[in-house]
């Protein structure tokens, strides 16, 4: 999918809750595709860890390749690793229609956002919680996305940190109509109201999806929750 049809379909179904898909089984990745799909999901966050920006290591383009050719849904490909200009063309090549590295990890994100954009993909910036929204002001304008991290990158499971929700309000003043914002990290139904009052459109949850036993329960849950009273379940 280009970049403005995914912004354009990303801006008509917000709130959008994103599975990251750390947490899914990867022993059964079809059958846990095909359950994302009809439990309503309308984008796939993938969460990518090299074990040296991170403390982690996860999966890289063979995965998400292979995943892009099992589920059309777009896939948000969230870069938690260091030099991401090295590796952009291997995640473009696997089918990422927006990709999103962390302004921590390189000395001018500018450069970086037009690649992936030239390249017709939508391109964000994550700020982790120690990084002010004063760092990423300039680049607004070239972001499709900005997402604000509330744990700290690199491991599932994390409690949520209250601080990010300052942030999103400061990024949502300062934003462009264009731009998306998400919020990762602790993300369930006690968390995300706040987030969406706060400004987040684009929501990535794990534990609140792959601990229940209904995906599109959960899933429907959390999207009412954020503001959307559409059952986005049954739309799946």
């Amino acid at each position: 999918m280009n970049r403005q049809a995914l912004l354009e379909q990303l801006r008509t179904e917000s709130p959008v809750i994103a599975p990251s898909m750390l947490k899914c089984d990867f022993g059964n990745l079809q059958r846990e595709l095909e359950l994302l799909e009809s439990a309503g999901a309308r984008a796939l966050h993938l969460d990518v860890m090299d074990g040296h920006f991170v403390p982690n290591l996860s999966y890289g383009p063979m995965v998400i390749k292979r995943m892009r050719q099992l589920t059309d849904l777009p896939f948000d490909a969230h870069l938690m690793i260091s030099e991401p200009g090295k590796y952009l063309d291997e995640f473009l090549d696997a089918g990422c229609d927006l990709i999103t590295f962390h302004t921590e990890a390189v000395d001018d994100p500018l450069p970086l956002l037009e690649r992936i954009r030239s390249a017709g993909a939508a391109a964000g910036v994550a700020l982790n919680p120690g990084t002010p929204v004063a760092d990423i002001k300039p680049l607004l304008s070239e972001c499709d996305l900005v997402l604000v991290m509330s744990v700290e990158p690199g491991f599932g499971g994390q409690k949520f940190m209250p601080a990010s929700i300052e942030k999103l309000r400061q990024l949502k003043d300062a934003s462009p109509s264009h731009m998306l914002l998400g919020i990762d990290g602790g993300i369930g139904p006690e968390t995300i109201e706040a987030t969406a009052q706060a400004g987040a459109n684009l929501f990535v949850v794990g534990s609140a999806i792959f601990d229940a036993a209904d995906y599109g329960q959960a899933i429907n849950e959390l999207a009412c929750l954020a503001g959307n009273n559409t059952d986005v379940a049954s739309a799946g």
